[in-house]
Formats: structure tokens, C-alpha cells, sequence
């Protein structure tokens, strides 16, 4: 496993959002999690990704603990975190708002092949180089995010919400990428709204309700279980096994 919580309870002002939480990420895979809104997906990778601390458990990442760590530290073990929001700088260009990836290297020579290699798979960053990512789409946004999250070769990509604010055939196109990324050797875990769509790609799925993992499997398995139905339709599961 490259990546492990162990029994996470973590929150805002005193209160846990999360309420034991326990999951595992596969090297290689792509793990969608989902739930009803409050169930605490975006909490989960705040958590993972040290914007907020747990108070209770064990987060392991490829062998290591790194509960406690800052942001930054674990953005050096390999970890990424693309955040809900768009967050590029809008009047920065494409080509500068992926070099702000790299941020950490001091290696020139190293940052221009990181840079050619996500060119390679982001054409998007030699096409429109020079101009200001705010004249991007939310589409093309999205994939200099992706871009950008690159450049310190990370080996777990976290995605938050990526469809967020996309039509539907930006989405599509959207999941097409993440699913481009993990065949170039990322793993992925992705909190996402778009049920179907997001299991769709995924390898892996995870349903959390009310702060705790209520389902955890096979994708396909889990979008194919009844059960699912029941978080989207104003019930919980303990509903649906009560009837």
C-alpha cells in the first residue's frame, strides 16, 4: 500500500469531521472517493496533505508516518495536492504558473526536463506558453493544475473535486487526463462528486458518510451496489440495511 489512514479523527474549532477514518490507496491505482456533501471528502485530503492535523490516528505514506509534518514536508516525500478551487494565477503565464511547481529546485537544468516532460503530456503547456492562464477555460486550467502538480515528480497526485464548475464534456475530457496520468506511472486519489463519472475511471472506490468510510472496494463494485443509491437519495445506509 503507498498509502494508509489508520483510524483518523480530524476537524475544525474542537469538532471531528472525521470519525475514525480508515482507507488504503494502492501503488498504481486510482482511488475515487465519494459521498453526500459534509461527508467529509475534501477534510480527508486537507488532512493527508497537512493543511490540517488529525488528533487521533496514523496517516502512512510509502512506508513513513506523516502525521504532524507541515504542508510543504509532505509535498517533498511525493505527495501532491490539486485543491478544489482553480489556483492558478491568473495573470501569470501558463508556462511561469507550471514552473511555480518546482518551487523546491534549485536544479535548473532539472526543472527544464521536469518541464518538457509535462509538456509531453500536457500539450497545452508548449501551446499556449505564453499567455495568461486566465485567458484559459476552466478545461485548460484544470490541466496546467495537473501540469503544474508534476513538476516535483510526485508519486500520489490528489485531486479535489476536479470536475468542479466544468460542463460536461470539459469533465469528460477532464477524466480522460486522470486516467492518462496514472498510465504515466501516477497514482491517484480523487475526491469527487460526479459518482458515476469518478468511479467510472477509478480503479478503487471509497464511500464516506458523516465523517467515517461506509463502503470501500472495487470501483465497479461499488458503483454497481444498491446501496450506493441511498446516499444520494436523502437516506444513509443504515437505512438501507434496516430495510
Amino acid at each position: 500500500m503507498l498509502l494508509q489512514l489508520d483510524s483518523v479523527y480530524a476537524g475544525y474549532g474542537g469538532g471531528d469531521v472525521l470519525r475514525g477514518v480508515a482507507l488504503t490507496v494502492e501503488q498504481g491505482s486510482i482511488t475515487c472517493i465519494v459521498g453526500p456533501n459534509g461527508a467529509g471528502k475534501s477534510t480527508v485530503m486537507a488532512t493527508i496533505s497537512g493543511l490540517l492535523k488529525p488528533r487521533q490516528g496514523d496517516i502512512i505514506f510509502d512506508g513513513r508516518s506523516i502525521r504532524g509534518l507541515r504542508p510543504q514536508q509532505i509535498l517533498a516525500r511525493g505527495l501532491a495536492l490539486v485543491p478544489q478551487a482553480h489556483s492558478l494565477f491568473p495573470a501569470l503565464t501558463v508556462r511561469e504558473n507550471v514552473e511555480l511547481g518546482a518551487y523546491m529546485l534549485n536544479d535548473i537544468a532539472l526543472v527544464r526536463r521536469r518541464l518538457a516532460e509535462v509538456e509531453a503530456l500536457f500539450p497545452i503547456v508548449r501551446e499556449r506558453a505564453t499567455e495568461k492562464a486566465g485567458s484559459l477555460s476552466g478545461g485548460q486550467q484544470r490541466q496546467v493544475e495537473f501540469a503544474r502538480s508534476l513538476m516535483l515528480d510526485p508519486t500520489l497526485v490528489m485531486l479535489d473535486e476536479p470536475s468542479m464548475s466544468l460542463d460536461p464534456k470539459t469533465a469528460k475530457e477532464m477524466f480522460k487526463t486522470v486516467k492518462t496520468m496514472n498510465e504515466a506511472g501516477r497514482t491517484i486519489l480523487l475526491v469527487e462528486q460526479n459518482v458515476r463519472s469518478g468511479l467510472g475511471v477509478a480503479t478503487h472506490g471509497v464511500v464516506m458518510e458523516s465523517g467515517k468510510v461506509r463502503l470501500i472496494g472495487p470501483a465497479q463494485d461499488i458503483l454497481s451496489n444498491p446501496e450506493i443509491s441511498a446516499l444520494y437519495l436523502g437516506g444513509s445506509l443504515e437505512d438501507t440495511h434496516a430495510s
